[in-house]
């Protein structure tokens, strides 16, 4: 049985400013790339454990895609059948950075 995913009221937000910040330069790469992620997304809905584990949480239920130079950030939800999409961030930038993820400093 699949699963179904969910995207955060944050990760929403963390794609429309991704697609603003590309839009500066090129529409048509914007909506490429949100296609891309939005794509990425949803291979989860069969293979929720395809992504690795996010390696500053150390947590098997919340792992990562990387699209491009971009980290998709997920969480699996096993009982419910659930993949909640976290966060859609650049690569570079580190978890202990953000309020969302304050285990990320171990």
């Amino acid at each position: 049985m699949d699963y179904v995913i969910v995207w955060s009221e944050v990760a929403l937000d963390d794609i429309d400013a991704l697609a603003e910040y590309i839009a500066r330069d090129s529409v048509f790469y914007a909506q490429q790339m949100v296609a891309t992620v939005m794509a990425s997304a949803d291979t989860l809905i069969s293979q929720p454990t395809r992504g690795r584990v996010v390696p500053e949480l150390n947590d098997t239920s919340i792992r990562e895609l990387f699209v491009y130079s971009y980290r998709v950030l997920y969480e699996i939800y096993k009982n419910e059948r659930e993949v909640h999409i976290l966060a859609v961030l650049h690569g570079k930038r580190l978890l202990s950075s953000l309020d969302r993820f304050p285990d990320s400093n171990q």
